[in-house]
């Protein structure tokens, strides 16, 4: 099933990426990872990174997937406000989840820094702005609940944001500890770096089955087997290859990337754009001076599959961005339309499966999957080394849906 249409951006930034060799042979490890999209990479990194011995195995090539449709944006803030999951899964919950995030954005800007490789990662603040004004007492409860829990929040009334950016809006929260990256680079990063470290990493190799032996599991492939004791299913936006059911909503949202600009003065420290209205746009700068333009959710699973209807929602897209920024005039060098998925309640599927001790699924849901991804990645760790993680009981794959 295709995960995206259109022309994209990021595998055209490194043009001969490593490539991995087909599996062809009966394998025994203690892991394997299912998947070689951002959740699966970031999960054998952090494996190997902790001396696990792991096997990582991709039916395409690492990052072909939605992975290179992601507009690496790194926020720790969620689709669902702060102030909506202390509604839904108690203040305490909450709090501890939105802290976790943050703490899981800031080991992705850590691991970034520390790569031998550039990713083009940029260390940056969010500006979450009302949509109309009568968004603005919800947000401003939203700011209340940050600030009164300890995370770097400001409040910006209507003429500071003026004074800062082209654009007028009611109100606006400036959070800090976000980031933007390129997710291609990154996953091939990851791969490259968590394969020196001892992770095999076999492309071209799809999973057949997955089923009980001794002593575990044993991974069929298209070319081979592997014996192992656990299984982290990290497939992304096709979740039916983890055998079963899941309450997620499938979706397709759309992105442009500009031609670079001579000049992004009037955009104040290149803030990560995003705002109150569902479905939300978002924007954010890259590190050669193009706009990143993002949104147009629609509850369609498939991306569109004609280049007009693509470019119809990429000139919406450009309106929207000529409304914030009038003085820039751009031109669309890249667009897709790309499928995402989300759950009820706004949480990820993290963890092993109840009934079946052994499979674990990665199923990073949601605006922000990159920071769930490191979330999954932690939890897989500290199980494995049998420590204890806080949050996975509030991600656990089997618990009640709350809205």
């Amino acid at each position: 099933m295709s995960l995206h249409f259109g022309n994209l951006l990021w595998p055209g930034t490194y043009a001969e990426p490593v490539h991995y060799p087909i599996l062809d042979s009966h394998k025994k490890t203690r892991v394997v990872i299912i998947g070689g999209g951002m959740s699966g990479t970031l999960c054998g990194y952090t494996l190997a990174k902790s001396g696990i011995d792991t096997i990582l195995i991709e039916q395409n090539t690492v990052g072909s997937g939605s992975t290179s449709a992601n507009t690496g944006i790194l926020q720790y803030s969620n689709d669902k406000m702060l102030s909506d999951f202390a509604n839904s899964i108690g203040e305490q919950k909450a709090v501890m989840f939105y802290k976790a995030c943050r703490q899981a954005a800031e080991h992705i800007h850590i691991i970034a820094e520390g790569m031998s490789r550039n990713v083009d990662f940029k260390r940056r603040s969010s500006l979450y702005y009302a949509s109309t004004p009568t968004d603005v007492p919800t947000l401003r409860q939203e700011y209340e609940m940050l600030h009164r829990n300890g995370f770097d929040a400001d409040w910006w009334e209507e003429d500071q944001i003026a004074m800062n950016f082209p654009f007028r809006k009611a109100a606006a929260i400036v959070t800090r500890g976000d980031g933007e990256i390129n997710p291609f680079l990154f996953a091939q990063a990851l791969t490259e770096e968590g394969h020196q470290s001892g992770l095999e990493v076999y492309e071209k190799t799809a999973m057949l089955s997955v089923r009980p032996s001794a002593g575990g599991y044993t991974v069929s492939t298209s070319g081979g087997e592997i014996a192992t004791e656990h299984v982290i299913y990290a497939v992304g936006y096709v979740p039916e290859q983890t055998g079963r059911q899941w309450a997620a909503q499938i979706n397709r949202s759309y992105s442009i990337v500009t031609e670079p600009m001579p000049s992004l003065s009037d955009w104040h420290e290149r803030f990560l754009l995003w705002e109150t209205s569902r479905p939300y746009l978002y924007l954010r700068t890259t590190t050669d001076n193009r706009i990143i333009v993002g949104g147009l959710d629609e509850n369609i699973r498939q991306p569109v599959l004609s280049q007009q209807e693509l470019h119809a929602h990429s000139l919406r897209l450009l309106s929207e961005l000529h409304h914030l920024f009038p003085a820039i005039t751009p031109e669309i060098r890249y667009e897709w339309c790309a499928t995402f998925g989300e759950s009820k309640d706004g949480l990820p599927w993290l963890g092993e499966d109840p009934i079946h001790p052994g499979i674990h699924y990665c199923l990073a849901y949601g605006g922000n999957g990159t920071i769930y991804s490191m979330l999954a990645a932690e939890i897989f760790r500290d199980h494995l080394l049998g420590k204890f993680n806080p949050i996975a009981s509030i991600v656990r794959p089997d618990r009640e849906i709350v809205h």
